[in-house]
């Protein structure tokens, strides 16, 4: 039987989602929990990679076995009681055969988060920048993101993809809190596509801050985008911000 799990972690521990060698990964650690609940081997597919230090809200995955679970709140209790606590589960439930935690994925959707006056309680997940941002033209040269393109120039030097086409649906800045002396000091970005690349988000992300704070105009983002050259993009902002937060199928 197939299962789909649903899980949310903290990236700071982890060289990402996907296994690798040398390092600690969310999907070494969940597979390892499984197979000591389950007492047998259990491979686990997730919806996605997600790098270095990551974060993800309600992340999908899925994993198959050959006897039903016995879904519970004991289930669950134990499960998390394996795992670190970097990583919390929040529910297990069967799926068809056919469903794929990646390929069956219709869209997915990333947030950015940023403050611009000095908070202790948000640093952590927050990336600290000045508050000389322009947001009304973040947006306009967000727009230059949405529609199905090539984003070549946004994607992590030797990345392995078959294409860097993604679609991507929407891209906006909004604020998070209300305005104190007239402006608000927490934004965050969302944007959702049916695919991302290596460090795409990341780069966006640095391209619209290069825009914000006048380096660029919002006309930029197009022609760097047809460049399909990462050295023209902006740099890659600090992953500790980013949070993986949807996955629709």
């Amino acid at each position: 039987m197939r299962y789909f799990i649903c899980l949310s972690y903290n990236g700071s521990a982890f060289c990402g989602w996907q296994i690798q060698e040398n390092a600690n990964s969310v999907q070494a650690e969940l597979q390892k929990a499984l197979s000591t609940l389950l007492k047998t081997p259990i491979a686990v597919v997730g919806a996605g990679r997600t790098d270095t230090g990551v974060n993800a809200r309600n992340y999908i995955a899925h994993f198959n076995t050959e006897t039903p679970l016995s879904i519970s709140p004991t289930l669950f209790y134990k499960l998390n009681a394996i795992l670190p606590k970097a990583i919390c589960v929040h529910n297990i439930y069967p799926v068809d055969e056919q469903m794929h935690a990646r390929f069956s994925a219709k869209s997915r959707t990333y947030k950015y988060y940023i403050h611009t006056e000095k908070d202790p309680f948000c640093s952590e997940f927050s990336y600290f920048l000045p508050p000389r941002l322009n947001f009304e033209k973040m947006n306009q040269a967000a727009k230059y993101f949405i529609g199905e393109q090539d984003f070549t120039s946004l994607e992590k030097l030797g990345a392995d993809n078959k294409t860097s086409i993604c679609n991507v649906t929407q891209a906006y800045w909004e604020p998070l809190d209300a305005p104190t002396f007239g402006q608000a000091s927490h934004f965050v970005f969302t944007v959702t596509a049916n695919r991302f690349l290596r460090n795409m988000v990341r780069a966006m992300v640095g391209s619209l801050l290069d825009v914000g704070f006048g380096k660029k105009d919002p006309e930029w983002i197009q022609q760097m985008l047809l460049q399909k050259n990462r050295s023209a993009a902006g740099h890659s902002v600090p992953g500790n911000a980013l949070f993986l937060v949807e996955v629709e199928y």
